[in-house]
């Protein structure tokens, strides 16, 4: 074989190893699984104490993917499935995928994605509003509406220009004879230039029976400060049939080493006559083990006004009183 063929196929053979390489596709498999005691008092039954899972963050399975297509460009997925550690049974009502099953493509222009996924509303208030991340005793969603997932959903996230990004969601209803029915849509715009993040969110559902709707806006605010960082959120609500409502969360952590203190306070002001208000108080304390594995425990205490029947839950259950302890542990995978 002559040096110039010889160099021919090499050439070949690189450009194919290059071609290869870009469109290698990666596929993670990841998980949490968490466990411990939760004690609730103020329940029909008194206090009642139980071995749970899902306390501080849901339990769950999932397998997540992206293929390079080339010139920035790929593809995405995730499929994650929710369990209940303490029994292993599924949860989100026995569904496969019920956490989240999406799939969607990733490059210069930001990314799109179309499944079961998380509302740009909720991330707002889970991810950076609430210092319990909506887990634990003390997550802010005991009472501030927390418009969690969106079903047969597209959203559009902008990519980061000079500090600025902005994601929006439509979920189809997909209601029959009336295509106004059960849709949703969700939508934040961020501004985060550095130690300071501020977030304008709106979330609204359409009654997927009558010609009426919900909806949510919020104003978040995250500010770090060497160890410290400040939540804030407040929040306007509009529910069917005239209900009115305002939030507020004040909340604080604190990091330093192994150590985290999550500390918040909620206030919920009814506008309607009946004056259904409600104040929550939580607190806890994290200690990690390692990078994976944290021992952990909260608290969190509900003041119910007027008749107002909102309880202290955690990351995977509601709750049944207007108080809980928890104890537990959680590794991630």
């Amino acid at each position: 074989m002559s040096k110039h063929i010889k160099h021919a196929v090499t050439a070949a053979l690189a450009l194919a190893g290059a071609g290869a390489a870009q469109a290698q596709s990666q596929v993670q498999l990841y998980g949490i699984v968490d466990a411990g005691v939760v004690a609730e008092y103020g329940t029909p039954g008194g206090t009642t104490t139980a071995v749970s899972g899902g306390i501080a963050s849901g339990s769950r399975l999932g397998l997540k993917g992206k293929e390079d297509l080339g010139d920035g460009l790929a593809a995405v997925f995730v499929l994650e499935s929710g369990f209940a550690s303490d029994t292993g049974t599924s949860s989100h009502g026995g569904r496969l995928f019920g956490r989240q099953a999406w799939v969607g493509l990733t490059g210069p222009f930001g990314g799109i994605s179309a499944g079961r996924q998380y509302s740009p509303y909720y991330k707002a208030l889970g991810d950076m509003a609430d210092p319990f991340e909506d887990g634990f005793a003390g997550q802010a969603m005991n009472i501030i509406a927390g418009n969690r997932r969106m079903d047969n959903s597209v959203a559009y996230r902008t990519p980061v220009l000079a500090g600025w990004s902005a994601e929006v969601a439509y979920g189809a209803g997909e209601v029959a004879g009336d295509a106004t029915r059960n849709r949703e849509l969700s939508g934040s715009l961020t501004w985060a230039p550095g130690p300071l993040i501020v977030i304008l969110t709106h979330h609204r559902r359409e009654d997927p029976l009558l010609a009426d709707h919900a909806s949510n806006s919020a104003v978040v605010l995250r500010y770090t400060y060497g160890p410290l960082i400040g939540h804030a959120a407040f929040v306007r609500n509009r529910g069917p049939a005239g209900a009115d409502s305002r939030d507020g969360l004040l909340g604080l952590t604190y990091k330093a080493g192994p150590h985290r203190v999550l500390v918040s306070v909620v206030q919920r002001d009814d506008r309607t006559a009946a004056r259904r208000d409600a104040r929550q108080v939580g607190i806890g304390y994290l200690y990690a083990l390692s990078r994976r594995t944290d021992l952990y425990t909260a608290y969190g205490h509900i003041d119910n006004d007027n008749g107002a029947s909102y309880k202290v839950g955690n990351a995977t259950d509601d709750g049944a009183g207007n108080a809980a302890f928890n104890l537990g542990i959680r590794h991630t995978f």
